[in-house]
């Protein structure tokens, strides 16, 4: 995990990035972005979730299921109240859906008239996902800003450099285990075995 600075940096180059396209609200679907964000990090991708990154907000707000809040809770830097669960009565409902709580915590707190940025081209945004929000916030002006986030991600920090490096050294290890370990009548699993070493014991110096 990132430090906090780290984050803060990532939060003001997406809002510049808003600013830029004119965006006041974005809803982040995507994983590996909320993951960019916040350092959220929990195998939850199969309900809907969203990251609502306010222009004018320090922090962003996860929603998502509620039995998915505690892995926000120690994953994330968030605090308490931008941590927002949804209960399990809008989970796979024919008749509630988690972007109608959504569209209802968004105009709660004010922003349910302003001009929002989706991700429309994600694959965890689905049509239902995008009919619901539209009925739900009918005040909004929506656009589509499928990789606004990506295109943030493409200049890496010093700190996001450094963890490509040590990834590096990690597979450069574990390959030279690989290959100095293989050998004819040598077991696949021994084989295995020294790769995991390799990579375990660089990952933890």
């Amino acid at each position: 995990m990132f430090t906090k600075e780290e984050y803060l940096t990532r939060m003001n180059h997406t809002k510049q990035k808003m600013m830029e396209y004119g965006v006041e609200v974005l809803l982040i679907s995507n994983p590996s972005n909320m993951y960019y964000l916040t350092g959220y990090n929990a195998w939850s991708f199969y309900v809907h979730q969203i990251l609502v990154v306010m222009i004018d907000e320090e922090q962003p707000i996860w929603i998502g299921r509620q039995m998915d809040a505690h892995s926000a809770r120690v994953t994330t830097w968030l605090d308490e109240s931008h941590i927002i669960p949804y209960p399990d009565e809008f989970v796979q409902s024919t008749i509630k859906h988690p972007m109608d709580f959504v569209a209802n915590i968004l105009n709660e707190i004010g922003q349910g008239n302003r001009k929002i940025g989706l991700e429309m081209d994600s694959f965890y945004f689905t049509a239902m996902c995008y009919e619901r929000i539209v009925q739900g916030l009918p005040n909004a002006e929506f656009r589509n800003f499928s990789t606004l986030v990506n295109w943030v991600r493409l200049i890496k920090s010093d700190q996001e450099i450094e963890c490509m490096k040590k990834a590096a050294r990690i597979v450069e290890n574990a390959t030279h285990a690989a290959y100095y370990t293989a050998d004819v009548g040598i077991r696949e699993n021994d084989v295995a075995a020294a790769i995991y070493q390799a990579q375990i014991r660089l990952s933890f110096r």
